[in-house]
């Protein structure tokens, strides 16, 4: 099907440093630091609270082995209990904060990750598969926001660990020494781990890219699927490209999965030589009984920060992984490139081509030296095999694709100078195969002016066919269109998709005519209504059609890039040329003469 590309990465996919990354994911934190720093307090107090727990037991045996009383007995266990509850209460409040937080940032950065996505111009989506594209704006972007949580539970970390080599330090300095021995080894391992983790993860995510496309792609086509009885296909390719995405994550997962047992293994061997040390040392009297147990129940407490800093590289790779990617969509630099952003005034619809050079690949050129001037207020019909450049015409006009040379003149001015948004508000582009959002009638054709009122629309589509295309319609206006139009005839579709324009009232309107079979009572409804937005604008209408061709101011025939003719409908006839062998292959056969000749050797047979 075409989106089963393997794990490759996507062309406008970069490299970023981990500094570069940090720093880029620490200016979405910023915004919300005053819940990040509350809530580091929070888990600065459940870190300190959980190091003074063995310090609190450890003193209270002592004074017990000394001196055994009820009353002692009873502040110890008030006193653990109060530590438990303030524990509990930091604990909630701190990650209450964070969840909003982690909230708080997966908005930002989906919201710009969005707007990256719908701004790029339509080459990038002809490059690229939309599918991978939802994947970085969804999964990605929450793995990314839970990096919150783990620079909060780093900070608490390096505090109760620091808090707790104190401790160590002071119960006894010889044994402190064996751990700092111990520690740059478990560091160095977790190290190596960083690497692999980066690249295991990477790996996860676009596997996970790609079953996001697969699904997308096989909803969007499932009726042609079904046309075809292609159920099984599509289960089987699906099927393909989720298992492949379980054996990468599957190894994804061990890979992480094995870091903490491998630290676990080595703070578990430290903890064996200290533990022996320190029982020579107490049996020694070196060290008391209640000292040990304190050293030796803040070393546990003490490897479980130590391990979660020593992995912190290795679990961050999640978040810098997601992180890269997020950025390199938002990065991505746009074909389409202004110079300027002048505003734009009320459009009188001049367009002028001059030596524009044009191509989708390079070395595969579409349109060369092009020159082509359309008058203010012309309907122009541009016609020609496929390929010749006809729709690559609107799509420059339109500038959803960049030309490689020459320049492309509006009213004058270049197009590369206007602000995009205000010239494509005076722009009306009605596609081969009209699309409909979900919603109703009245919905899709106020898409273009969300201000025109339901009554002005009314009062527009009652100038086609004098209404009669709005009693084909259950309710009217409010008619639920479904998804894509589904809901409605492509006739249908296409008059809503002309009424949407109309209520605009566009300067230069682009028309791909859509060459479905139309019955002659629908065809004549849209002519009606082609008329009403041709005589207030510039048009461009790449023709299907007969009546629109013999309707066209201008008839420009195009040849592999160049303009071979040009004229109205009866020169061209006259003069035989490429117009004319068009007009008789694909066109002459609408025509109620030729039909009518048809019928008249029919009853002659």
């Amino acid at each position: 099907m075409g989106f089963f590309s393997g794990l490759g990465t996507e062309a406008y996919d970069r490299s970023y440093s981990d500094r570069e990354l940090v720093r880029r994911m620490f200016g979405y934190f910023i915004p919300y630091r005053r819940k990040l720093v509350i809530a580091s307090l929070a888990i600065l107090i459940i870190a300190t609270g959980g190091a003074a727990t063995p310090i609190l037991i450890s003193r209270g045996v002592d004074l017990m082995a000394e001196n055994i009383s009820a009353q002692l007995t009873s502040v110890l266990i008030g006193a653990l209990f109060t530590l438990g509850v303030l524990i509990w209460a930091a604990n909630w409040v701190g990650r209450r904060l964070i969840s909003r937080a982690v909230g708080d940032v997966m908005l930002d950065l989906r919201r710009d990750a969005f707007l990256a996505a719908v701004g790029h111009d339509l080459s990038f989506y002809d490059k690229f598969s939309s599918g991978r594209v939802v994947s970085r704006i969804t999964s990605d972007t929450q793995e990314f926001a839970q990096v919150v949580v783990l620079i909060t539970d780093l900070f608490a970390q390096m505090f109760q660990a620091l808090f707790l080599l104190i401790v160590l330090a002071r119960i006894n300095g010889r044994l402190s020494l064996w751990l700092m021995v111990m520690l740059p080894v478990i560091f160095a391992v977790a190290l190596g781990f960083r690497r692999l983790a980066r690249y295991v993860t990477r790996r996860g995510f676009r596997a996970m890219a790609n079953v996001n496309a697969a699904i997308k792609e096989a909803v969007t086509g499932i009726a042609v699927a079904k046309n075809f009885r292609q159920e099984a296909a599509i289960y089987d390719e699906f099927d393909q490209i989720n298992q492949q995405s379980y054996r990468i994550n599957v190894r994804r997962g061990f890979v992480l999965s094995t870091i903490f047992p491998t630290l676990n293994m080595l703070a578990g061997a430290g903890t064996a030589i200290l533990v022996y040390a320190g029982g020579t040392s107490a049996a020694q009297s070196v060290i008391t009984i209640g000292a040990w147990y304190l050293f030796i129940l803040s070393l546990n407490r003490f490897w479980f920060p130590i391990l979660n800093l020593s992995a912190f590289w290795t679990n961050i790779q999640n978040g810098l992984s997601a992180a890269e990617r997020v950025f390199a969509l938002i990065d991505a630099e746009s074909a389409v490139t202004q110079f300027n952003s002048r505003p734009v005034p009320h459009l009188r619809g001049e367009i002028t081509f001059k030596d524009l050079y044009f191509h989708y690949q390079p070395n595969e050129p579409v349109l060369r030296d092009f020159r082509l001037h359309i008058r203010p207020g012309e309907n122009l019909a541009l016609v020609g095999h496929t390929g010749a450049g006809k729709s690559s015409i609107a799509k420059l006009i339109t500038r959803f694709y960049e030309f490689q040379g020459g320049r492309l003149l509006i009213d004058g001015m270049d197009i590369r100078s206007l602000d995009l948004f205000q010239y494509r508000r005076q722009l009306g582009i009605v596609s081969q195969v009209p699309f409909l959002f979900s919603g109703t009638v009245a919905d899709n054709i106020r898409y273009a002016d969300p201000e025109v009122s339901e009554e002005e629309i009314e009062t527009l589509a009652r100038q086609i066919g004098h209404g009669t295309w709005l009693e084909t319609l259950p309710d009217g206006l409010m008619t639920e269109v479904g998804e894509r139009g589904a809901r409605l005839s492509m006739g249908q579709r296409q008059l809503v998709s002309l009424m949407r324009v109309l209520v605009q009232r566009p300067a230069i309107f682009i028309l791909d005519e859509a060459t479905a079979s139309i019955d002659p009572f629908t065809e004549d409804q849209i002519q009606q209504a082609l008329a009403l937005i041709l005589a207030e604008s510039t048009s461009i209408v790449i023709a299907h059609r007969l009546s629109t061709v013999k309707a066209a101011d201008r008839i420009v025939v195009l040849r592999q890039g160049e303009i071979i003719e040009q004229g109205n409908h009866k020169s061209l006839m006259n003069s035989g040329g490429h117009y004319a062998e068009l007009y008789n292959t694909y066109f002459r056969h609408q025509s109620l003469e030729y039909i009518e000749n048809i019928r008249q050797a029919a009853l002659g047979d």
